[in-house]
């Protein structure tokens, strides 16, 4: 055995044996409560025969146990946890894994917006249900393609429990359900009122937190035979800066740890800054500031400071080589505008009237709208920026950037030759140059600091849903339910230029670049306008039902039930920059419209007293042609009272979205790259050119693509000794297959552009030519899309790629293996003395990527790949959370520990990463100077503490500390997300924002 496999069953032994110590530690208690994990406490539905819902199962079983491995968590718990929203309460869930998205990332498609990814299979693997019907996508998809149910649009304020089916599940719910299964249950009575407001705000005075909820229904449902109640939550979520953190999360420059600079604003005249630098170069047509010269006017170029330099805020820095000379203002983006935390505010309402119809039927109604605001702040934008995907060359690229002519005019055209012409204040070099205006151009390097530079994006949700149930002659169940959902989605994004409106603020000299302070609101407005797209989505859902007992077994009645499904999808995600005129801004988009017509049947059957055995399959046939049908067969075999095995093996699918699969649907995506030695060489004189950068990808949805499909077991065993005890344990295998993957040879293609990097050309346009050949080698669909001007201080090398187009394909395959843990315990020391223990923990073994055509096995487990999966989250091999309350009289203390695994710092699906490699001599995080290693993440530990005081039975209060040992999250030295910086925001937020404080009160009547 090897030695990594021996240690990776001794941590596992060493944890179990951990829980099971700490567990036992109250044995002589005997305590007689009924044990809580994986097991759903009764509903408040109307039913009394005290059955249980359980998620994965049309049935309602009696067992407090099932063969499913589902994860409950109660509104008990999320309360003792001092968890206020649903996503914080999903992601809480150990199962949580690679592509997961949480609130603080604020960069990329999906910011805004949040998601869970069961058993690392990425979002759009993860089903969401509430009340076990479906609810409508985020209108924007996560990487561009990946469809989600977002989170933060399902208010809490009546959320009874959460169950999370760690399995398959598409023989009952169809597609995406490969991963799993997260079913928010709801309430389905209340009487009385219930309120609650609370405050805090972190250790720092920052990210101030506040929330209401409000919930109140009349009617006995037992008794008058209906219940109504309404209800609604406001959350607000404040601002924290990176800066407020301090070292190493306040800064891409490492040097002080033995790291990379990356820094590039205080120490290279040709980064741009708010501070606006110029160096003069040629003008070939002045009525076109694009048409600048790649080449600068002299060698060295010569800079000059638009801003006086005894008013630079943080100082100057120099110059004095042989491509550059000048001084300039100093600064560090990161630190004067990254955020840790956006500014977050969520409200919703929510109503339900459950109503019994007679003897036999019962219904109900039920609607919510959910508001769900972020507002991100970003470091401002560059004049000029690359088109990110099917922009025209000539407006592309960043070199040879926005130049300033020498002459402007109040039309903007021909101001050399017009009547009203007058030197430009903005160029320094007009004056010297009014004879010769070709030759007196000013090349600006100046970011929009005088504008918001962000975005604001406001989701709102509605949702309907009303059902029927009922019984025909005491032997059969019918069921039938619906639900309507849509999104509204208004982003509004700022401080990007249009093309158009900039050129006319330069050529008419609109634009204050020497004192961006007094420009007026009317010409910020005409340059860099606010610019708004709304998209929404839609999802209708009708499914009904039919079951009963036909005949009595050893074990009990055999069931049997039989259903169908109709859903409607619909996707209309309006790309922010469809004309093409805003350079820099996403151009993503998807458009889609699809019905579903499903079929499915399920039957238990309890063979023995010790052995059940559940089969069930569904169909489902897609208006797009897509036909699968989905079996699953599950088993559990109870020898014994205290002992339990069970089994699961299932097959599923994941049909394409929208994004992946209508050809209007288009998107490019960005990741880190760190360019290579040999272009690194013949650049050298150029910091700002070889330093790590964002490269694209672009993509056009492929409607030949074909669904995902995956063959899913999961083998476990129970283990219940005392009645207040329990554990279980469960491997899980998943194989997904045909794998919708964009460009799986894309890091070959960039490999391959920049294998001509040490060759000598006759220009930077015959570099690029021979570059961009070596690419369409590669494979059908690869080509270079965006090509960098030229490096001024290398005119003939090869210039950099920065859109590379690559093709959506089904192939491959990967493995994800692993091993889940729970533990819980209830002991009674006394009367007025309670324990409650709670764990769950989710291993993961194996996460491998199988590319196929004899390219080398990627494997991510206990890294931070898939980097290009949800930003590069990670994947920890280890994550769990075990929580502990003890109660005495009237006082409640609850203590919740999170703990995330350490990671590599190296992602085998990275460009930098030939071959899958993943040791540390190839991480692209390794620091070319110095003797730091950042390969290793460590691993990340925090505990929540909440103390609770019951004064009677209508009133309580608490007071809550997060992270209460003030636990710093571990370094990454992030270069492929460096909005993400030096972090893991995925895993390890509680760590940036630190210790908290908040305090609150609960009122009941």
């Amino acid at each position: 055995m090897k030695k990594t496999q021996i240690a990776r069953l001794r941590t596992g032994a060493a944890l179990s044996a951990f829980v099971l110590a700490g567990s036992l530690f109250a044995a002589p208690a005997f305590a007689q409560d009924t044990p809580a994990a994986a097991t759903a406490p009764q509903t408040e539905a109307p039913a009394s025969d005290g059955e249980i819902v359980v998620t994965g199962t049309i049935f309602r079983q009696s067992d407090t146990h099932t063969a499913l491995p589902v994860t409950v968590i109660t509104a008990e718990n999320l309360e003792r946890a001092g968890i206020t929203n649903v996503t914080d309460a999903i992601r809480s869930a150990s199962a949580d894994g690679a592509g997961s998205i949480g609130n603080g990332f604020t960069s990329g498609f999906s910011a805004g917006g949040a998601a869970v990814s069961l058993r690392n299979l990425g979002v759009s693997s993860t089903l969401i249900l509430v009340d076990g019907l479906r609810s409508t996508n985020f209108p924007l998809s996560d990487d561009g393609h990946n469809s989600y149910v977002d989170l933060n649009s399902i208010p809490m304020v009546n959320v009874q429990q959460v169950q999370v089916l760690k399995d398959g599940a598409s023989s009952l719910y169809g597609a995406d359900a490969i991963g799993g299964v997260v079913n928010i249950i709801t309430r389905k009575t209340m009487t009385g009122l219930e309120a609650g407001i609370e405050g805090g705000a972190t250790e720092k005075g920052d990210g101030a937190k506040y929330r209401a909820k409000l919930l109140f229904g009349y009617g006995d449902y037992d008794t008058q035979g209906f219940n109504i109640y309404v209800g609604g939550d406001y959350e607000y979520g404040g601002r924290i800066s990176a800066a407020s953190r301090g070292f190493p999360f306040d800064t891409l420059d490492l040097r002080g740890i033995g790291g990379n600079d990356n820094n590039r604003a205080d120490d290279a005249l040709n980064t741009a800054t708010t501070d606006a630098i110029v160096t003069r170069t040629t003008q070939t047509d002045l009525n076109n500031p694009l048409a600048g010269s790649v080449a600068n006017a002299t060698t060295p170029a010569l800079f000059t400071s638009l801003t006086p330099l005894a008013n630079c805020t943080y100082g100057t820095y120099s110059e004095n080589g042989t491509q550059r000379v000048g001084t300039a203002c100093k600064h560090d983006n990161t630190r004067e505008y990254a955020q840790i935390a956006p500014l977050q505010e969520r409200y919703d309402a929510v109503a339900r009237a459950s109503f019994r119809l007679g003897d036999n039927v019962e219904g109900y109604i039920a609607g919510s709208f959910a508001h769900s605001r972020v507002d991100i702040i970003s470091p401002p934008r560059a004049v000029r920026q690359n088109q990110a995907y099917g922009g025209s060359p000539s407006t592309s690229t960043t070199n040879p950037g926005i130049v300033l002519p020498v002459y402007i005019c109040s039309s903007g055209v021909n101001c050399a030759t017009a009547a009203d012409r007058k030197l430009n204040p903005n160029n320094p070099y007009a004056a010297a140059y009014a004879a010769d205006p070709a030759n007196g151009a000013a090349r600006l390097y100046y970011l929009f600091g005088d504008v918001r530079s962000g975005s604001t994006r406001i989701n709102e949700v509605y949702r309907v849903t009303g059902g029927l149930h009922g019984t025909i002659a005491d032997a059969w169940n019918w069921n039938v339910e619906a639900g309507y959902s849509r999104a509204d989605l208004n982003l509004t994004q700022y401080g990007w230029a249009n093309l158009n409106g900039l050129i006319k603020a330069i050529n008419t000299g609109s634009y204050n670049f020497v004192n961006p302070s007094l420009n007026s609101a009317a010409v910020r407005n005409s340059v860099l306008p606010p610019i708004t797209a709304r998209s929404n989505s839609s999802e209708l859902t009708v499914d009904a039902s039919l079951s009963r007992s036909l005949f009595t077994l050893p074990g009990g009645d055999l069931q049997m039930a039989v259903g169908g499904q109709y859903r409607k999808e619909k996707l209309t995600n309006n790309s922010a920059n469809p004309n093409l005129d805003i350079p820099g801004l996403s151009t993503a988009q998807a458009y889609g419209d699809r019905s579903v017509w499903a079929g499915y049947f399920e039957i238990q059957a309890p063979l023995l007293d010790s052995l059940s055995v559940n089969l069930s399959g569904r169909y489902d046939h897609y208006s797009t042609g897509i036909g699968r049908f989905s079996p699953k067969a599950t088993a559990k075999f109870q020898p014994i009272k205290q002992l339990a095995i069970r089994g699961t093996y299932s097959e599923g699918f994941r049909a394409p979205t929208f994004a992946e699969s209508d050809p209007r649907s288009s998107y490019s995506g960005f990741v880190g790259y760190t360019p290579v030695a040999p272009f690194t060489t013949v650049h050298a004189g150029n910091p700002s050119y070889i330093a790590p950068y964002s490269l694209g990808r672009g993509y056009v949805g492929n409607p030949a693509i074909k669904p995902e499909t995956s063959r899913s077991f999961t083998l476990g065993t129970i283990f219940e000794p005392t009645p207040w005890l329990s554990f279980t344990a469960d491997y899980f295998n998943v194989k997904k297959s045909n794998l919708i993957v964009t460009g799986p040879k894309t890091s070959d293609a960039i490999a391959a552009y920049y294998s001509v990097a040490g060759q000598s050309f006759a220009s930077a346009a015959a570099a690029a030519a021979a570059g961009c050949a070596k690419v369409a080698a590669v494979g059908a669909g690869y080509s270079c899309d965006v090509v960098d001007g030229a490096d001024p201080s290398a005119l003939n090398a090869l210039p950099r790629l920065l859109v590379v187009n690559a093709p959506y394909v089904n192939t491959a395959y990967s493995i994800i293996a692993g091993l889940e843990f729970t533990a819980d315990a209830r002991i009674k020391f006394s009367e007025n003395f309670r324990w409650e223990s709670r764990v769950d923990v989710q291993e993961t073994l194996k996460y491998d990527l199988h590319p196929g055509g004899g390219d080398p096995v990627q494997r991510y487990a206990g890294t931070v790949g898939p980097e290009d999966l949800s930003s590069g989250g990670g994947t920890p091999r280890w994550r769990g959370n075990w929580q502990n309350t003890f109660t005495f009289d009237q006082f409640s203390l609850s203590t919740t520990t999170y703990f995330t695994g350490s990671m590599k710092a190296v992602a085998a699906d990275q460009a930098s990463s030939l071959k899958g490699d993943i040791s540390c001599n190839s991480a692209i995080y390794k620091p070319t100077t110095g003797t730091a290693s950042f390969c290793r993440i460590n691993s990340f530990v925090y505990t929540d503490v909440n103390l609770t005081v019951k004064v009677n039975d209508q009133f309580s209060f608490f007071g809550l500390v997060g992270n209460v040992t003030n636990s710093h999250a571990p370094l990454f030295a992030n270069t492929a997300y460096p909005s993400q910086v030096n972090t893991l925001t995925s895993w390890h937020a509680a760590g940036l924002i630190g210790r908290t404080f908040r305090a609150g009160a609960n009122i009941k009547f």
